[in-house]
């Protein structure tokens, strides 16, 4: 069971996912908001958070500022921006902040659950849309910041695959190597790149190739 909040300022919107979410046998919506506020104002729910969904344009504080708050209150959750916006800066700043996936709003309710699923496991799901705007700043040939430089070939193979959300499995067989081997690229790049989670690792990807 994957225990999941919702912030969505449109209740038509928020009511949808809710229900959708809550007729599925694998997942529970504990807390279905309008506001970062109203949802920072629940006592500390029971079962924990571990999926945070949540709109950027929201009234008071917008979901990009409220994602340094989510992650003090709930510091294992995964938050996945779920947007209208699909430009640069919005995208870029939700990565940075700490959000680990980017959909948008046009997302069909199945992708959006089939994405909370893979964001429990260790992958980064985008809208295709946001995907090929963050591939086209991801270049490997470029030269990078001092960290980055560090990486090796294919530490940077396995982070160019990272930032288009495959899992390490699928990066084991694009890369024809053994998943335990991605496992230790992966403890390197964090180590190399001073991060300590995906999210961070790809957010330092992205800001390097859009400055």
């Amino acid at each position: 069971m994957i225990y999941i909040a919702i912030i969505e300022d449109v209740l038509a919107i928020r009511r949808s996912i809710t229900a959708f979410l809550n007729a599925e046998p694998d997942c529970k919506v504990v807390a279905s908001c309008e506001s970062v506020e109203e949802f920072l104002a629940i006592d500390t729910i029971e079962t924990g958070v571990e999926v945070i969904l949540s709109d950027i344009g929201l009234p008071g504080m917008n979901g990009i500022e409220g994602i340094k708050l989510f992650k003090k209150r709930y510091p294992e959750a995964e938050i996945i921006m779920l947007t209208v916006f699909q430009d640069e800066d919005h995208i870029y700043k939700a990565l940075c902040a700490g959000a680990t996936g980017y959909l948008l709003k046009s997302t069909p309710l199945p992708q959006i659950k089939e994405s909370i699923m893979k964001i429990a496991v260790g992958e980064v799901p985008m809208s295709k849309a946001v995907a090929r705007k963050v591939l086209e700043h991801f270049n490997p040939k470029r030269t990078y910041g001092t960290k980055l430089d560090e990486l090796t070939a294919r530490e940077n193979q396995v982070l160019q695959a990272m930032v288009e959300g495959l899992s390490y499995k699928m990066i084991a067989s694009r890369l024809d190597t053994s998943l335990d081997t991605v496992r230790s690229q992966v403890k390197s790049i964090y180590r190399k790149l001073h991060v300590n989670s995906k999210g961070e690792a790809i957010s330092m990807a992205i800001h390097n190739k859009m400055q």
